[in-house]
């Protein structure tokens, strides 16, 4: 896992997918609980990787400008905020509309029948 980050594979699971990641999933879920649109995420996870990657370079001494690592944090940021943004409108779906929908999954819902 030494290729995900530069500056080895417990700094990225924390300071990453732990840390990271659990911003993305708030953020993901605030999106979703304020009703915004589903492509607001994109642009907040480019700000919040950029933020993860000053973390890397500023407390680990990672590379800051490598586009690689960037991307790498991108995308692990971008599944969590989706995730989170997913199950929220899961949630606001069954719960504000319970005459129409039901949930089939933590992530999924249907029609009544």
């Amino acid at each position: 896992m030494t290729y995900l980050s530069d500056d080895g594979p417990w700094v990225f699971l924390v300071l990453t997918c732990i840390l990271g990641g659990g911003a993305a999933f708030l953020a993901g879920r605030g999106l979703a609980g304020s009703w915004k649109p589903f492509w607001r995420i994109f642009f907040y996870m480019v700000l919040l990787a950029a933020a993860v990657r000053f973390f890397h370079y500023a407390l680990f001494d990672g590379t800051l400008t490598s586009l690689y690592y960037y991307l790498v944090t991108y995308a692990i940021l971008l599944i969590a905020a989706l995730l989170g943004f997913r199950a929220m409108r899961t949630t606001q779906m069954v719960t504000q509309y319970r005459w129409l929908y039901e949930r089939t999954s933590p992530l999924t819902w249907r029609d009544r029948a």
